[in-house]
Parts: C-alpha cells; sequence; structure tokens
C-alpha cells in the first residue's frame, strides 16, 4: 500500500543528493538502516527533503517525547535562547535550579533527591558510576546481557546488546560482570519464572563463586530493556533485585534514559513496580531533542560528592534546561494519560496482527513502549531477523518510519502526544507491509 501521500520516489532526487554529500565527510559508524533525510516535523508525522510523509515510530530513539517542534516547547526553547546560550558550571542560573526542583518532586527514589547535570545518556551513566565508586569505596558491578548503556569507554563496559559495539575497543572499564536480563519468553536459566532464577543465579552462584558482593558498588539495570529487545521483566523482579541490594549494601541504578519522562505511562518506569533506586539516569526524552541528561541521586549520597569531583562545561546549558522544564510540563499535566490510553490501544492492535500473522511471536511493552518479535515458527522461536530487516524498508517505502532491537524485534516508540487516529493509519501501515515483506520473500 504505497501510502497517498508520498510524491515522489525513496530516496527522492534530493535526498539522494544529500546522502552523496554525506559519503565521504561523515563517519561510517552510524547504524543507518534506510535513506530517509528529514527537512521538517510536526507532531508524530514528518516530512523527508523530498516532499514525503511519513509517520513518526522512531521518535529518534525516544527522544522527541513531546513529538517534533511542539510551540510549547519552542516558544521556551526561543525565550531562553533570547537571553543567553551558555552559563557554565561555575555559575547559577534559574532554569537548571528550577529542573532540579521538578525532578526532586517528581523522583522515584522515595526520599530527597539532587541533580547532576550531563549532555547526553552516556555522560549520564559515566556520572552514576563515578558517584556509586566515590560514596560505596567499592570498585565492582553488575550489569545485564543485552543492555544498552552507552558507547564511552566505561558505560561501553556494561553495553552488551550487540557484540559490534564492543568489538575492537577493549578492554573498556574493568569490574563489571555480566548477568541474564529476565526473560520469560526466551530464557537462560532452569525455571518458570526467570525473575526468580536471575536472582537466585546472582545470589546463590555468583555472589558465592565468582564477586565477592561487599566488593560490588552497584548493578546497574533498565527497568525495561530497550536495545536488547525491549524486554519486559518479570513482575517482582525489581523488588527483588532492590531487596538484594538492601541486603548486601550494593548501589540500585536505574538506568531510565530510554524508558522515563513518561515512555512507559508511568514517569519512571521503576513505578510499575513501586521500586526506589539509589542512582537514576534520564536523558533522550527529557529535553524534546534538545541535548540534556541527568543523574539524580538519593540526597544523602550525592552530597557526599566534594567541591571539583565531578564536573562538566556545558552540563546545564541554559537552553536545554528550558526544553526540559516545558517537556516535563507537558508530560506531567497532558500526555502521560495518553501515553496511556494511545498505549493500550495500540498493544491491543498488534496482538490483533499477531493473530493475523503466526511470525508475530510475542507482543509485549508498557505505554508507547511496545516490542513485536518476530519469529520464523511460534514453536521454535527462531529469531527472524532477516523479516525484521527487509520490514524496515518496506514500512519506510509505505511512509512509516520504525527501528529494531534485540534479534529480531520490532518496537514501536511513537511521540507521547500521538493521537489514536494517527495510531490507527500507522498500524494500517504495519498490517500492509507485513503482508508484502511476507510476499517479497515468499513466505
Amino acid at each position: 500500500m504505497q501510502n497517498p501521500h508520498i510524491r515522489t520516489e525513496l530516496p527522492g532526487p534530493r535526498a539522494r543528493a544529500l546522502l552523496e554529500r554525506d559519503q565521504p565527510v561523515v563517519s561510517p559508524s552510524y547504524p543507518r538502516d534506510y535513506p530517509f533525510v528529514m527537512d521538517h516535523g510536526r507532531g508524530a508525522e514528518v516530512w523527508d527533503v523530498d516532499g514525503n510523509r511519513f509517520i513518526d515510530f522512531t521518535s529518534g530513539i525516544a527522544v522527541t517525547s513531546t513529538g517534533h517542534a511542539h510551540p510549547r516547547v519552542v516558544a521556551a526553547i526561543k525565550d531562553a535562547a533570547d537571553k543567553f546560550l551558555h552559563c557554565s558550571s561555575d555559575f547559577w542560573h534559574e532554569g537548571q535550579v528550577q529542573l532540579a526542583e521538578t525532578i526532586n518532586r517528581l523522583s522515584p527514589m522515595g526520599e530527597p533527591a539532587m541533580s547532576f547535570f550531563t549532555n547526553s545518556g552516556t555522560e549520564a551513566v559515566e556520572g552514576a558510576l563515578k558517584l556509586a565508586r566515590y560514596v560505596t569505596g567499592r570498585s565492582r558491578f553488575i550489569g545485564f546481557i543485552g543492555g544498552f548503556h552507552g558507547r564511552t569507554m566505561g558505560s561501553l563496559a556494561f553495553t552488551a546488546s550487540k557484540y559490534t559495539q564492543q568489538q575492537g575497543f577493549f578492554p573498556a572499564m574493568p569490574g563489571v560482570t555480566h548477568i541474564p536480563y529476565p526473560n520469560n519468553y526466551r530464557p537462560l536459566l532452569a525455571g518458570d519464572d526467570q525473575g526468580k532464577a536471575v536472582l537466585n543465579y546472582l545470589e546463590n552462584v555468583l555472589f558465592q563463586s565468582n564477586v565477592p558482593p561487599s566488593e560490588v558498588a552497584g548493578i546497574l539495570i533498565e527497568p525495561l530493556q530497550g536495545e536488547g529487545g525491549y524486554l519486559t521483566p518479570p513482575p517482582g523482579f525489581l523488588q527483588g533485585l532492590r531487596a538484594l541490594c538492601d541486603k548486601y549494601g550494593i548501589l540500585l541504578i536505574a538506568d531510565e534514559v530510554q524508558t522515563g519522562v513518561g515512555r512507559t505511562g508511568k514517569m519512571f518506569a521503576v513505578e510499575h513496580e513501586g521500586v526506589h533506586p539509589d542512582i537514576m539516569t534520564l536523558a533522550k526524552g527529557l529535553g524534546s531533542g534538545m541535548p540534556i541528561g541527568l543523574v539524580v541521586a538519593k540526597k544523602r549520597l550525592m552530597e557526599q560528592w566534594k567541591r571539583g569531583a565531578h564536573g562538566n562545561t556545558y552540563g546545564g546549558n541554559p537552553v536545554c534546561c528550558a526544553a526540559a522544564n516545558a517537556t516535563l510540563q507537558l508530560v506531567e499535566e497532558e500526555l502521560l494519560e495518553n501515553t496511556n490510553q494511545v498505549g493500550k490501544h495500540l498493544i491491543e492492535a498488534m496482538q490483533g496482527l499477531a493473530a493475523k500473522y503466526p511470525m508475530i511471536g510475542e507482543v509485549r511493552g508498557k505505554g508507547l513502549w511496545i516490542g513485536i518479535e518476530f519469529v520464523k515458527e511460534r514453536s521454535s522461536k527462531a529469531p527472524a531477523r532477516e523479516f525484521v530487516d527487509k520490514l524496515l524498508h518496506t514500512a519506510f517505502h509505505n511512509g512509516l518510519l520504525l527501528l529494531s532491537c534485540g534479534v529480531s524485534t520490532l518496537r514501536l516508540m511513537p511521540p507521547l502526544m500521538i493521537s489514536r487516529e494517527l495510531a490507527d493509519e500507522a498500524v494500517a501501515i504495519l498490517d500492509q507491509s507485513i503482508a508484502e515483506t511476507l510476499q517479497q520473500l515468499g513466505s
């Protein structure tokens, strides 16, 4: 089904010209799937340089939480830019303090919280690791297979969703031990409840044979795992992990870079389980597209940092703080309700597609964080990697922007303001794209 709004071939002549200019001057390391060359966007719709219109179910990897160019966010950015573009961390400004106050009020820590300002998710993770080492005096960490936490050398030590992310860069930061992320659909350990199995492995195998818990500073986890497959852990797992951390004096670090700021239907994903982390990292959806991140920690931990223990030049940028303040206000006042309503509708629609297409093995998610795992056949659960790769291109040509994750999972992460009507249009495009891809591959 060709999207009626698409008027030229893909990629069109202007897109092809820009791609040719890009090739000799831009790093080839970016993992790009198909040739979308953006011109502008409004809400959950985007247009390429040749005038073709698409529905955006990527949100710039869950970044444009309020949609593209939300008027209130744009107005806040313009107002801040008119005043000053930079104030180094040597000084203070209203927007930064206001953002920290709001985060303290919204924080899932269960007690007063303080914020350290960064420019990205990976920098926020680096700060969280430094803080954990600083306040515990310990040097080891626990991470999870399938996790993605960034590409700088500290966060890279935890990133384990694809080996290509680490290949050629060893050694990264030492002292990180990975354990399975609980996945009942694809269990790695014995037991029907993979949450309990992972907790048992951590305490009764790893802590007994290989990693002294008294040396572990923190356990870094995505409350819902993103790049590893949009996985939702079994109920009770995060609570059990919190209890283990308390038992051994280990800090629980929640990486909410992709799940935070309303993406899963609550302001922070840990709130689904009522878990209070010690440290939390934020970025992506926090600034609606502006580069900003935060290390949020219990005040009694972060106030142990002495003057000069950690810092940066651009953290707390006034324009980015203005965008984040406007974003949080919009999410809290308007978009959380929409996220839950449209998210529920989309999950039901995906379950309908699963009834129609046997190669959809599982639909999972919360809010507008939805994963669709494709398999060659449901009995074997063999991943359908080639199918998903082809589906991304087919959907692109039909006017829908999508990204994959894990081995063969499609992830749906539209802006939190998306309407039910636009979501239905996207479902229709996806339905037709699955049918076309099956036909193209002779399945």
